[in-house]
C-alpha cells in the first residue's frame, strides 16, 4: 500500500489553510473566459516559484469547487431542474426574476435568467478551475519542488473534474492545456471524455491512497477512481451525440465501470458506514465513507448553506431563507420504515437549535405539508424540507462545517449494481443494493426482480433514496430516459434539453463557438 504523502513544514501549513481559504491569487487565465485581457501580473514566469507558492496555486484551483464556485451552480442545475427540489416562489421571497421556476420547468434558453445565472456559472467557474490549473501545471514546467510529481497529479485530476462538469452540463467545449488567452473552437463531447478519461488514468498513479487527518478534502486515488465510475457509469450519454431529436447514445463502459469501482472497494481505504447519517453531520470528515468531498468550515464565506435554503425563517438562528423543498411525489416514494427518509422534514416543526416548536410568521404552529398547491405563490409552510446536513452546533451565521461528498462508497456500490445489471448479472447487482438497505432498514427488507427490466428501475429508486440532493439525479435520469418528462409543476419538454445551453454571453465573447441544437 503507498503510504501517504508527507510535506514540509511549509508546504503542510500552506496547505491546511489556503486548501480551505479560497486564494486571492489571481492568474493570469483566472478570468471568466478564455478570451479576456489577463488583470493581473502574476504569471507562471514571475511566480510559483516554491513550494508554498506553488501549494498557494493548487489551493486556488480547489478554491473553484467550493463556496459559491461549481459546487454552488452545478448543484443548482443539478437539482432544481429535476423532480428532487422545488423552488416555489413564496410571495415576494424566491422569485428572482424567474430563476428557480425556470430552472425546474426546464424552461430556459441562452439568454434566460437561468441561463445567464447558473448554467453561465457553471461556464465561467469551471474553465477558471481549468485556468488556474493550467497556470501552475505551467510553471512547474520550469521549477522543481517537494512532491511535485503529486501536485501535478493532483492539477490534472482537478482539470479533469471540471471538465467533467462542463461536459455534462454542455457537451463539447474546448479543451485547453496551456496558460495562453485565445479564443478556441469547440470540441466534441466525445473528445472531453477522451481527454478526462486519459487525464484521471495519469493522474491516478501519483496520487496517494489517503492524505493526513490535516490534508482532508486534497485528490486521492480513489477520488480519481470514483471520478471515473461515473465517467463509465454514464458512458453512452457522454459520448453519445444530442441533436434536436434528442440524445443518441454512444458506446457503453459497463465493464470498466465494475473494474474501476473494484480498485476502490479492493483498496482497502473506505468502508460504508455504520450510521448513514454520519457522511452528512458537521464531522462528517470522519467518515470512512466519504471519497471526495469538497471541505467547508464553519467560518465567514467558508460553510455550507445547504440546510439555510430549506429551513423557515424562525428554524435556526440567524434567519434561514425558507425556499428549497421537494416534491411531494418525491417524498412519499420513499418507505416509511427507511432510515433514510429522516432527511426530510414534514409535520408540525421545531426549531433545530432548541428543540421548543416554532410558529410560522403569522403566529400560527409551522407544520410543513407535502404538497404546493401553487408553485408561483406558495405559503411558507408548504413543501417537505430536505435537512440532509444537520445543523453545525458552532456554525457561523449560515456557514456549516458539514463537509459536501460530490463521491461516497455507497454510490459506487450503486454505479457496479447498475453496471452488473446492464451485463444481464441481476442477481449480483441486487445484492450490492441489499447491503446498502440493510444499514437503514430494521429489520432489513431486501429488494428482488423478476427481470433485468425490473432491476432496472429498483436501481433507479435505490440512487434517488440514497442520494437525495447529492447533485446527482439529473445525471440518473437523463441516463434512465426520463428527464425531459413530466412531473409536478412541469410539463414534457423538448429531448434537446438533456444538454444546456450555451450562455449567450460566453457566445458574445468567443465566436468560435457553436450552440448546441434546439437553442
Amino acid at each position: 500500500m503507498r503510504k501517504p504523502v508527507s510535506m514540509g513544514p511549509a508546504g503542510r501549513t500552506a496547505a491546511l489553510t489556503l486548501l480551505v481559504v479560497a486564494t486571492v491569487l489571481v492568474t493570469v487565465q483566472g478570468c471568466t473566459d478564455l478570451a479576456e485581457e489577463p488583470v493581473s501580473s502574476i504569471t507562471p514566469d514571475n511566480f510559483y516559484q516554491n513550494e508554498e507558492e506553488v501549494i498557494g496555486g493548487l489551493a486556488s484551483a480547489y478554491a473553484d469547487l467550493r463556496g459559491d464556485g461549481s459546487l454552488n451552480a452545478y448543484y443548482n442545475v443539478s437539482e432544481v431542474s429535476t423532480d428532487e427540489i422545488i423552488v416555489p416562489t413564496r410571495g415576494q421571497d424566491w422569485f428572482d426574476n424567474g430563476r428557480w421556476l425556470e430552472l425546474h420547468r426546464q424552461l430556459w434558453g441562452a439568454n434566460t435568467t437561468s441561463g445567464l445565472d447558473d448554467m453561465n456559472r457553471v461556464w465561467v467557474d469551471s474553465f477558471r478551475g481549468v485556468a488556474r490549473a493550467n497556470v501552475v501545471l505551467a510553471a512547474l514546467e520550469n521549477v522543481t519542488v517537494e512532491n511535485q510529481e503529486t501536485i501535478q497529479a493532483e492539477l490534472r485530476a482537478l482539470r479533469a473534474m471540471y471538465y467533467y462538469f462542463l461536459m455534462d452540463m454542455f457537451g463539447g467545449v474546448p479543451i485547453v492545456t496551456t496558460p495562453e488567452i485565445a479564443t478556441r473552437p469547440r470540441d466534441s463531447r466525445a473528445d472531453v471524455f477522451a481527454f478526462a478519461e486519459q487525464e484521471l488514468l495519469a493522474a491516478r498513479e501519483a496520487l496517494p491512497d489517503q492524505w493526513p487527518a490535516d490534508m482532508h478534502g486534497r485528490f486521492t486515488k480513489g477520488a480519481a477512481d470514483a471520478l471515473l465510475a461515473s465517467m463509465y457509469l454514464n458512458a453512452e450519454v457522454f459520448t453519445g451525440t444530442v441533436t434536436a431529436d434528442g440524445l443518441q447514445r454512444g458506446q457503453a463502459r459497463w465493464d470498466d465501470a465494475i473494474a474501476t469501482v473494484d480498485r476502490i472497494l479492493n483498496s482497502g481505504q473506505y468502508t460504508l458506514a455504520t450510521n448513514w447519517r454520519s457522511n452528512f453531520t458537521h464531522d462528517n470528515h470522519l467518515s470512512p465513507e466519504n471519497i471526495l468531498v469538497v471541505k467547508n468550515m464553519a467560518a465567514d464565506g467558508l460553510g455550507l448553506n445547504f440546510l439555510m435554503r430549506a429551513l423557515h425563517y424562525n428554524q435556526l438562528s440567524p434567519t434561514p431563507w425558507n425556499g428549497f423543498a421537494t416534491l411531494a411525489e418525491t417524498y412519499n416514494a420513499f418507505d416509511e420504515n427507511d432510515g433514510r427518509r429522516e432527511i426530510f422534514l414534514a409535520g408540525c416543526q421545531v426549531n433545530l437549535e432548541t428543540g421548543q416548536p416554532v410558529n410560522d410568521r403569522a403566529g400560527q404552529p409551522l407544520c410543513f405539508t407535502p404538497e404546493i398547491g401553487d408553485a408561483t405563490d406558495a405559503r411558507e409552510h408548504e413543501g417537505v424540507r430536505i435537512a440532509k446536513w444537520p445543523p453545525d452546533p458552532n456554525h457561523f451565521n449560515e456557514h456549516h462545517g458539514n463537509d459536501f461528498a460530490y463521491f461516497r462508497l455507497s454510490e459506487m456500490y450503486l454505479i457496479k449494481a447498475e453496471a452488473l445489471n446492464e451485463l444481464g448479472r441481476t442477481d449480483e447487482a441486487l445484492e450490492l443494493v441489499n447491503v446498502l438497505r440493510a444499514r437503514v432498514f430494521d429489520p432489513p427488507e431486501p429488494v428482488s426482480a423478476a427481470s433485468q427490466a425490473d432491476a432496472r428501475e429498483i436501481i433507479l429508486n435505490e440512487r434517488l433514496f440514497e442520494l437525495t440532493a447529492e447533485a446527482k439525479r439529473r445525471q440518473d435520469l437523463i441516463r434512465h430516459g426520463g428527464y425531459t418528462q413530466p412531473w409536478a409543476f412541469k410539463d414534457q419538454r423538448e429531448p434537446y434539453r438533456v444538454l444546456m445551453p450555451i450562455p449567450q454571453s460566453q457566445l458574445d465573447t468567443n465566436p468560435m463557438l457553436e450552440q448546441n441544437p434546439g437553442y
